[in-house]
Formats: structure tokens, C-alpha cells, sequence
């Protein structure tokens, strides 16, 4: 049986590669873990200094700055990185997972006192806004701010391009407060840091804050959704999982290798490159397909099922090498606690509704999480 989270099975056993066309280029894409990860770490062949065009689909149209440190290669993009690294490393920070431990607590009592949750919109996106404000140390009435531009920054249901221009108009007001007034938050933060014994331009701020906003997103979103949706169906999974720090840790892991929403990310080849039989020219892209490594046989024993204890589990759903996700300690202390949650307070779990999201494309159709999920909660 083909596992919908895995479209990729039949031509990751017969070859490394899989072409498919996106915005009228043929892209090779790395279906198989060893394959990705030498290429991973083979940062001069495989470019991420490519502005715009590391996500699949390119953002040309949605952005005007460069996104740092994701669209750099070492060794400045490792000095990038130290900028705000600090930052995203707050998740490890007791007051923060506290807060995050609070604001489950809130909204699941927000759910319980309802007879049905939407829980991409009610739930997780609320749920993403208001923990980033943890991180990013700013007042967390901006999670309501944040809130309100939906899934996707670029492109939750109104036009790109306008959308690109909120988050930036937004990005400008924060930085010009933080210039007059600064404090030890992240718009701060990047008024007052140097980069090579200089100041950051404002272009560069953006393009910190321009990632810090759009990446990580609506992939945490759809994970907590997924979660919700599988102990619907695995009532005895929470059971199982209650009191046990270990066993969530690597229930956690697991949602992330099979969940995987960000089925891809490009990398451009510098000069011409053969990748596994496939001519990339000059400028070319290459994808990394996480999703699809995720899933590998020779990797995952039986990697269609979803195994809460499995171990050892080298998913790469956070990237691999030197642009591992700067907001992978963020996304596991959300996940930790939202099963850690469930499991203390939930009996069982109702889906009423569901509308899959289908991410279509010319060579594959992949579920990605949902686009809507209606749930009714029993408590314990």
C-alpha cells in the first residue's frame, strides 16, 4: 500500500532521482536519506547563496530581500546564523517552556468549554503566534497580529504579493520603534548587532525576520494538526504516552519524520552538475526531498507505519548539515507539550469534519496536513 505522506515509494526503489517541473524548469529531486545528506553537506555544489529560489516554488514575486541565514553558504552564513541563534535557542529556556506549558493549558481549557474545535485556525495558528512571541522575547498581544495573517504569510488566501507587502510594512514599523527605543527583543536585536564589524542594513534585518516569520509556520501548523488527527483514531496511543517523558520524546520524532509538511527545499548548482545521471546547468535547482527520505526503506523499517517508540529515528524533517532549522528546538517543545497535554487531559478525540490539504504537483500528490480539521475533545 502507497502511503499518502509518500508518494515517492515506486522511483525511490527504482532510481535516486525523480524530474518534475516547477514554474517551467525540470528539477532533479534527491528522493533517497544517504543521497541527501552528502548532498546536504556538500554545500559548494549544492548552493543555498541563491536569493528567492531556495523554496519550491521560488519567491521572486512574494519578497524583495534575501532570506538570512537560509539563502547563504558557510562560512558567512555560519556567521549569520550566531546572530540569532540566541533566540530560537530560548526554547530550551525554562521561563519559555512554562509559558508554552500555559498556553496549552489555555486553549485546551478553550476547547473543552466548546462542544467543537477547528483546529488548524482555532488551535495551531494561534498556538504558533503566540509561543513565537516567546522566542522572539516581544509582548504576546503580537501573537494576535500575527495570527491574523493565516496559515501562510505569503499565502493564506489573498494575493502574494500584497501579502509579502504587509509583513514587510509591518517589519519596517518594528524596526524603526526598536531604533528610537530599543529593548532586548529580536527587533532590537538586529538594530543593535554587527556583522563583520559593521552594522546590519535594513534589508538584511528584514531578511532575519522575513524567515523568522514565514519559515516554520504553517509546518508546525499542519504537525499539530496531524497529531490531533491520529490519536483520534489511536485513542490508546495517549494512554500509553501519559507520564512518560521518554516515550512522548520519541512519539515527537516520529510525527515529524512522518507528518514531514515541508516536502522539499531547493538548492541551486553553481556549474553544470550531474546529479545521479541528471545534466543541472548553471543556476539550476536541485530539491532535496525530505519527505521522501523520511520514508526510506533502507533506512525505516516498515517507514508507512507510524511507530511512537521508533528508535533509532534520523529524520531529516529538520533539514541536515549546516542549514539545519534554526527553529527545530521551537517546533519539539511544541510538539513535547501538546502530547504531553493531550495525554494528562484527553480521553478521546472526534473528528466531525476534515478537508486534507494536497500539495499537486506535475509528478507527485503528497497530503501535507489539513486545510481543516473539526474535533470534539472528551475529557479525562
Amino acid at each position: 500500500m502507497k502511503c499518502p505522506h509518500d508518494p515517492f515509494q515506486e522511483q525511490r526503489k527504482a532510481a535516486p532521482i525523480q524530474t518534475c517541473d516547477f514554474q517551467g524548469e525540470t528539477v532533479p529531486m534527491i528522493l533517497r536519506h544517504a543521497d541527501l545528506r552528502a548532498a546536504c553537506k556538500d554545500w559548494k555544489t549544492f548552493s543555498s547563496d541563491a536569493p528567492f529560489r531556495v523554496p519550491i516554488p521560488s519567491e521572486e514575486e512574494l519578497r524583495r530581500v534575501r532570506q538570512l541565514p537560509i539563502e547563504a553558504d558557510p562560512p558567512e552564513q555560519t556567521e549569520w546564523r550566531k546572530i540569532v541563534e540566541p533566540f530560537f535557542k530560548r526554547a530550551r529556556a525554562p521561563e519559555v517552556i512554562e509559558s508554552v506549558e500555559k498556553l496549552f493549558e489555555e486553549m485546551l481549557d478553550l476547547a473543552f468549554e466548546s462542544k467543537s474545535i477547528e483546529i488548524v485556525r482555532d488551535f495551531a495558528l494561534p498556538v504558533q503566534s503566540r509561543a513565537l512571541t516567546y522566542l522572539l522575547d516581544v509582548p504576546e498581544s503580537e501573537g494576535e497580529v500575527w495570527t491574523s495573517w493565516g496559515i501562510h504569510v505569503f499565502k493564506d488566501g489573498e494575493d502574494g504579493e500584497q501579502k509579502g507587502m504587509v509583513l514587510e510594512n509591518y517589519l519596517q514599523e518594528k524596526f524603526d520603534a526598536a531604533e528610537k527605543n530599543p529593548g532586548d527583543d529580536f527587533f532590537s536585536a538586529l538594530t543593535k548587532v554587527t556583522f563583520q564589524d559593521r552594522p546590519l542594513t535594513r534589508d538584511e534585518m528584514t531578511g532575519f525576520a522575513n524567515l523568522a516569520f514565514a519559515g516554520g509556520r504553517d509546518t508546525v501548523i499542519h504537525t499539530i494538526a496531524s497529531i490531533f488527527s491520529y490519536f483520534a483514531e489511536h485513542p490508546e496511543a495517549l494512554k500509553c504516552l501519559k507520564g512518560e517523558p521518554k516515550r512522548i520524546v520519541a512519539a515527537s520524532e516520529e510525527f515529524f519524520r512522518v507528518v514531514t509538511p515541508l516536502t522539499h527545499i531547493g538548492r541551486v548548482c553553481p556549474v553544470t552538475t550531474d546529479v545521479h545521471g541528471h545534466e543541472v546547468k548553471p543556476k539550476g535547482r536541485v530539491s532535496m526531498c525530505w519527505s521522501s527520505a523520511n520514508n526510506d526503506e533502507t533506512v525505516f523499517d516498515s517507514p508507512e507505519e507510524i511507530r511512537l517508540d521508533r528508535k533509532p529515528n534520523p529524520h531529516v524533517a529538520f533539514g541536515f548539515g549546516a542549514h539545519l532549522c534554526l527553529g527545530a528546538p521551537h517546533a519539539r517543545l511544541l510538539v513535547r507539550t501538546l502530547i504531553e497535554k493531550l495525554s494528562e487531559r484527553v480521553s478521546s478525540i472526534e473528528i466531525i469534519e476534515c478537508e486534507e490539504k494536497i500539495e499537486t504537483e506535475q509528478s507527485y500528490e503528497r497530503s501535507v496536513g489539513y486545510e481543516s480539521l473539526v474535533i470534539a475533545m472528551n475529557q479525562h
